[in-house]
């Protein structure tokens, strides 16, 4: 039911306010899941190829919390890596711990120390009891397994659970690709415990973590512990250890938790990577594709590809529509010259506004996401110079939003001649608000048939076919005028869209056989 529509009782409903990105929580689907799985070292790859030794700050607190345990008198082997070794120290190799046998490059019951450093939580939960028993075949007897990763509760992980990215229970994929679980302490030491390892430490790290420039105080939880392995020799001493558990009660007890707050950004990961998990968008996970129109030419900044199969956003990054309806406005400026044009739902690129505004007489760019908003903000004051820049003003604009829709009203009293919608169709529940916005900021002006308002649209069908559009479009008073086919001939005579390609060179301005434009007037 629209905002505008009246109950049963003559009363009007509330206005219903409605984006145009799917607010679902249906996780990761098996083809995916499959997907991160089967390619997981690729997306490593790429992660390290982009990061390389920039994604962990100074681990100062390996002294300050594990000291006791590098020494005394013996020395020791660890398993660990670092780019300042030496060779007649150290021994570099890759090893998926999943995989490859650890026996083939370290001897067995050889090293003292095992540190898993964030390692733990990049496996899929299913194979981490391999990676424990390949561990095993190289530490020595009573060796240490020094360990810290992600909490369950992390921010990271609250971010997680608002978008479409889980693969299983505390189990998530990230936008670049790469996987992360998030501990529970009991999950954690019944999967050491399964695998021959006694618990000698194990606490709760929480710190806060705040950002004074953005305002953000950002809640981090990590599991740090200490496992020690027990071999068949000393399965006496962990049967003691285990009944005197069992006498104290502290098996069930909670583990100690060390809490601090901190105002620094002293964090483990990068401020790169910690920006990609706390919502915020870095210029590191961005990209900048080149767009050229005839005699213009656009530098477009979007959302890296790594991040968009996995962000919830849809508005950061250019789809084909728009890419094409840019073209056709560049290629046909009579389309708005001397018109007021509004868009909905232009995302970061806004293309088909800026090439708009060359020949109009005023654009008003518009979009529900915040973030869009913003990164178009800075697309079109790297592309746009006045006076082209002084007539295109960008607005939030939620359809079926009542505040939205009177701000737009304010900028322009006498309505839109040219409204543009690039694939803004997809989502059911958003096309009825969809037509009742476009309705409510149409002109009522009407100047012969070919000079009447219009309202045009070019997507791909996707979930909402195209008798559902009719049919929505019926219920605000539009009527579809033309309907254009990508790879579809027609009647160029008869069809107002069809003029707008030229009679060669088609095939430039169609990046996708899919792709449909219709053209709607009300009636």
């Amino acid at each position: 039911m629209s905002s505008n529509a009246q109950d049963t009782q003559g009363n009007q409903q509330p206005s219903q306010k409605m984006q145009i990105y799917s607010t679902s929580n249906t996780g990761v689907t098996p083809f995916w899941k499959e997907k991160y799985e089967r390619d997981a070292k690729k997306y490593w790859d790429i992660f390290y190829k982009r990061h390389e030794d920039r994604f962990f700050k100074d681990r100062h607190y390996l002294d300050k919390e594990w000291g006791q345990y590098f020494t005394g008198g013996e020395r020791k082997v660890i398993l660990e890596t670092h780019k300042d070794y030496k060779d007649t120290q150290v021994r570099a190799f890759v090893c998926d711990l999943t995989v490859d046998d650890l026996n083939k490059e370290i001897s067995p019951a050889s090293v003292d120390i095992v540190t898993m450093i964030f390692v733990l939580s990049a496996v899929s939960p299913e194979k981490m009891p391999l990676v424990l028993q390949n561990i095993k075949k190289v530490l020595k007897p009573n060796g240490y397994v020094l360990l810290r990763d992600y909490a369950i509760g992390d921010l990271a992980q609250e971010r997680f659970t608002c978008k479409d990215q889980k693969l299983s229970e505390n189990f998530y994929v990230r936008g670049d690709g790469t996987r992360a679980f998030y501990f529970s302490n009991e999950f954690l030491t019944r999967l050491f415990k399964d695998n021959g390892f006694d618990v000698e430490e194990l606490g709760l790290c929480c710190k806060q973590v705040e950002n004074r420039s953005r305002e953000l105080v950002m809640n981090r939880r990590w599991i740090q512990a200490v496992f020690r392995f027990s071999d068949f020799s000393n399965s006496c001493l962990s049967k003691k250890a285990a009944i005197k558990e069992n006498l104290t009660g502290q098996e069930n007890a909670e583990p100690k938790v060390k809490a601090s707050t901190s105002n620094s950004i002293e964090v483990d990961i990068s401020d790169g990577l910690a920006a990609e998990m706390f919502g915020i968008l870095p210029s590191l996970d961005s990209e900048v594709i080149e767009i050229k129109l005839r005699d213009q030419s656009f530098k477009i900044d979007v959302l890296s590809k790594e991040y968009q199969h996995t962000c919830k956003s849809t508005g950061l990054m250019l789809w084909e529509s728009a890419r094409m309806m840019a073209s056709l406005l560049a290629g046909n400026p009579t389309i708005v010259k001397g018109k007021n044009v509004l868009e909905l739902g232009c995302g970061c690129g806004g293309i088909c506004s800026m090439v708009a505004v060359k020949s109009a007489n005023f654009v008003v760019a518009t979009d529900g996401d915040t973030k869009a908003l913003e990164l178009l903000t800075q697309n079109v004051a790297s592309n746009l110079r006045p006076p082209s820049l002084d007539k295109l003003i960008m607005k939030r604009l939620e359809w079926g939003n009542r505040e939205h829709i009177q701000a737009i009203k304010e900028l322009n009293s006498e309505g839109f001649e040219v409204i543009i919608g690039t694939d803004v169709t997809y989502i059911p529940e958003a096309i009825l608000p969809l037509f009742e916005t476009a309705k409510q900021l149409m002109s009522s002006n009407c100047n012969g048939e070919d000079q009447q308002p219009a309202l045009i649209l070019c997507h791909v069908l996707r979930r909402v076919d195209e008798q559902a559009i009719l049919a929505s479009a019926s219920q605000f008073g539009f009527r579809l005028i033309d309907n254009w086919h990508a790879g579809i001939s027609s009647d160029s005579s008869q069809s107002i869209i069809s003029t707008w390609f030229p009679d060669n060179g088609r095939e430039e301005y169609i990046p996708s056989t899919a792709l449909n434009i219709m053209y709607f007037q009300l009636q």
